[in-house]
């Protein structure tokens, strides 16, 4: 129990800022859901098992819109495929987790990992505790978030028009961020240009298949690093 403890207390006030953000975010989300004519207890239902910011306001335009199988799965896959190098980049953070290991991994969001990337236990703290708290109090805190979004708007009259520009916006912070911060710019225009193109595309020639733009733009994206791999390397090295 004291090790339990030390963890907790290591760990939480890490947490913090994701607490913030998160019941900011999860609110939006919840509020979407209820305006969209959903019951409130989808909102922590999907926050518990879904457990993806990005992916669940979409879902709500896939409930919306007719729920498809397939454009469900290809849907979170191109949204989440990020996580595939999330998890490749910390293998060794995670390597002797033993019961604590999957959860941490289910529970690996963009937030959680720049904790845990950023954050190492502290001596006298168990690892797998101290990660398995960290990603604890980060998905009760979505959880909470979405619940609390979910029970207003289904509560309080109003018209949320705007609202799901939050994750929009959430994510254009974070970019301008890194580019401020970046030591080349050049994976940012690689990324502008690979997703801005084939978007244009489709609007113009495809507009039926315009949903399926963010995967064509993935495969880009993929390849245009991997040929500029070299180049960029030898700057960040430099």
């Amino acid at each position: 129990m004291n090790s339990t403890k030390k963890a907790i207390k290591a760990a939480f006030p890490l947490t913090i800022p994701v607490l913030i953000g998160y019941l900011f975010l999860g609110f939006g989300f919840g509020v979407l859901l209820a305006k969209a004519g959903y019951s409130f207890i989808l909102a922590p239902i999907s926050a518990l098992t879904v457990y993806s910011g990005s992916l669940q306001y979409v879902e709500v335009e896939l409930f919306k819109s007719g729920f498809s199988v397939l454009s469900a799965i290809v849907m979170t896959i191109a949204v989440n495929i990020r996580h595939v190098f999330y998890g490749l980049s910390i293998i060794e953070k995670y390597k002797g987790l033993g019961k604590y290991k999957f959860f941490c991994i289910f529970g690996l969001t963009d937030e959680t990992f720049s904790l845990v990337v950023s954050q190492n236990p502290p001596k006298d703290v168990n690892k797998g505790k101290f990660y398995f708290f960290i990603t604890l109090f980060d998905h009760i805190y979505w959880i909470c978030g979405c619940t609390l979004g979910a029970v207003f708007g289904e509560l309080v009259p109003f018209n949320p028009k705007g609202i799901e520009f939050v994750m929009t916006a959430l994510f254009v912070v974070i970019f301008v961020e890194q580019w401020e911060s970046a030591k080349t710019r050049e994976p940012a225009i690689i990324g502008l240009l690979c997703s801005a193109v084939p978007l244009i595309i489709f609007k113009i020639f495809f507009t039926e298949l315009t949903s399926y733009f963010l995967i064509v733009a993935m495969i880009l994206i993929f390849f245009g690093l991997l040929f500029r791999k070299d180049s960029l390397l030898r700057r960040l090295d430099n």
